[in-house]
């Protein structure tokens, strides 16, 4: 694949792309059930609620609750998605699931919008950047960050085919579809252009910002490997050394706070099996605050020239 094959072909929120994937379950997969806290709209659930009313269970505001009664409808067979905003999902009940999700491993799927700085103007105490690094502490739980519309509703399906709790993160703004349907597959990262010099790895919406990046670096003469990173837990091991023993250095950009993300998963690896130059594009340990999705990714560094700047610096380090 060259970055040629990834043109926008419009924009579309990726929470769409949950609200796509679960009427689909649905159709497909009797046992496939849906819960919310009070967010039903924002989730995209209302064509799954008309045509499954008997498969919802409207929690209201109470996400510890709803996370207790998704775990014990595990027990009878089911398939529940548990649906909020990311931060309501993670943060507010994160005893919940590391007690009746995590450590027994229940077969409980989490479906996280709104997350990241793009919430945008609803401010700083719903944009959680910690959600990811919450999640993939927990032994056993598998974190998946889709790019955008397409990707979401595949990793919807493949969440649900998996065995074993889940957490699906996915975001409001919409964004560019320019993942191409099919060959999604958990734990595994997708390559998207291959290259000698750098590699950069991005996840989410970041990826879309590394695509725009990747092509003006080509144009001024630079070989850019592109990876996208979807599932950040299990980690693709594999593809990331695989790419750094050839470009010998490396960006990550991730819609998440510096520390506990994407980031720190990959300086991980590379500092336990091939010490490499390594930059990242992510929130700088801060909170976010009000404003456009645009307005933000800029202020905090996670935008094109942002992804173009770290490349530059890691190139220099090798």
């Amino acid at each position: 694949m060259a970055l040629t094959d990834y043109p926008s072909t419009g924009k579309k929120d990726t929470r769409s792309g949950f609200g796509a994937g679960i009427l689909q379950l649905g159709r497909t997969n009797p046992n496939v059930v849906a819960l919310c806290a009070d967010l039903a709209g924002s989730l995209k659930l209302d064509d799954f609620i008309k045509e499954f009313p008997d498969r919802y269970i409207q929690c209201g505001v109470a996400e510890a609750n709803m996370i207790g009664i998704a775990a014990g409808m595990t027990i009878g067979g089911k398939i529940p998605f548990a649906t909020t905003f990311a931060n309501f999902a993670t943060g507010r009940v994160y005893d919940q699931i590391r007690q009746s999700v995590a450590y027994s491993g229940k077969n409980v799927k989490i479906a996280a919008s709104h997350a990241g700085l793009t919430l945008g103007e609803d401010g700083a105490t719903h944009q959680i950047l910690e959600d990811i690094g919450l999640m993939q502490m927990l032994p056993g739980m598998v974190v998946i960050n889709p790019c955008d519309y397409n990707q979401t509703k595949e990793a919807t399906i493949a969440a649900a085919e998996y065995v074993g709790p889940v957490y699906l993160r996915f975001g409001r703004p919409a964004w560019p579809i320019f993942m191409p349907e099919g060959g999604f597959k958990i734990g595994k990262a997708i390559l998207m252009n291959e290259g000698k010099d750098v590699s950069i790895f991005a996840t989410g919406h970041l990826v879309w910002k590394a695509v725009e990046a990747a092509k003006q670096l080509e144009a001024q003469g630079l070989s850019v490997e592109l990876i996208n990173i979807h599932t950040i837990k299990p980690l693709d091991e594999e593809a990331i050394l695989k790419s750094v023993a050839k470009t010998k250095c490396a960006v990550v950009c991730e819609e998440h706070n510096i520390i506990g993300g994407l980031g720190s998963s990959v300086a991980t690896l590379l500092a336990k099996h091939a010490p490499t130059p390594l930059e990242f594009v992510a929130v700088n340990d801060s909170f976010g605050e009000s404003g456009t999705p645009d307005q933000l990714l800029t202020k905090y560094g996670l935008d094109t020239v942002d992804v173009v700047n770290a490349v530059s610096r890691a190139v220099k380090r090798k």
